[in-house]
């Protein structure tokens, strides 16, 4: 089976990599804290929310799994899973308690593990990996790469802008003639995305004021401003501002490769 069909059914053979490649799972399973958060079920419209349930708990299973040293241990040995072990049994309610390990994980866990991520060799490496992967496609650059959000955008695209300079990666069409429309389109369907998130968060109880949300919040608008900056920057560098006869400016050329 497929490492796609793990959310369809547990047999398949690379469940290590279902939470779209997330390279957190370990002691802190922050990683898939995260993932579990983005598909819980609350999160979908009335008509979507039996097959998100059925999909949640699948992940559930596979955190089973990897969080059982005898069952993880047999599956990085065979590649299989043993279905019939008492920690895959159906008897368990799995939205309950996936929602009960996430509130005891969430917060300053993924907060740490997210300031040891961002601006790593690890995160750079992802970073280049999706670009590579998603021929310079932006949208789903920023879908892949673990702990970003829109606001992330200046500092992802920097990465790689430099990667391009040096040669590490190729100049992608579809990064370097990227319209400013296809930007802010994917800058509302953030936003969107992040007030669905808040609301999940509060629903399920894990809000609360304290320093570090105070903190996280305060860096967040922070963030924003930086945003609508690059925003500026983009109108001002590749905006019709020259006048007619005028001949435009522009720092280094990067020739575009492959298709948009």
């Amino acid at each position: 089976t497929q490492v796609g069909d793990v959310l369809s059914q547990l047999t398949a053979t690379d469940v290590w990599e279902v939470a779209q490649g997330v390279r957190a799972v370990g002691t802190e399973h922050v990683g898939w804290d995260w993932t579990s958060l983005r598909l819980h079920p609350d999160r979908v419209p009335a008509e979507q929310k039996e097959e998100a349930t059925r999909r949640f708990q699948i992940l559930g299973k596979v955190y089973a799994v990897l969080s059982d040293e005898k069952q993880r241990a047999v599956y990085d040995e065979t590649g299989m899973v043993d279905e019939d072990a008492e920690a895959l049994q159906d008897g368990r309610d799995w939205l309950e308690y996936w929602q009960l390990l996430f509130k005891v994980r969430a917060g300053r866990d993924i907060e740490e593990f997210k300031s040891t991520y961002k601006n790593s060799e690890e995160e750079l490496a992802d970073v280049k990996a999706a670009y590579m992967n998603f021929k310079g496609d932006m949208d789903r650059i920023m879908e892949s790469v673990l702990c970003v959000d829109y606001t992330d955008e200046p500092r992802i695209r920097e990465m790689i802008e430099r990667a391009i300079d040096s040669g590490e990666v190729p100049s992608y069409k579809a990064f370097v003639k990227e319209s400013k429309q296809k930007m802010m389109s994917r800058r509302k369907r953030a936003e969107k995305e992040a007030k669905e998130a808040k609301k999940t968060i509060d629903e399920l109880g894990l809000g609360g004021e304290n320093d570090l949300q105070a903190l996280i919040k305060r860096r967040n608008k922070e963030r924003e401003k930086e945003m609508d900056n690059f925003f500026s920057h983009l109108e001002a560098k590749y905006g019709n501002t020259a006048k007619k006869g005028e001949k435009k400016t522009s720092g280094k050329k990067r020739k575009a490769e492959g298709t948009a």
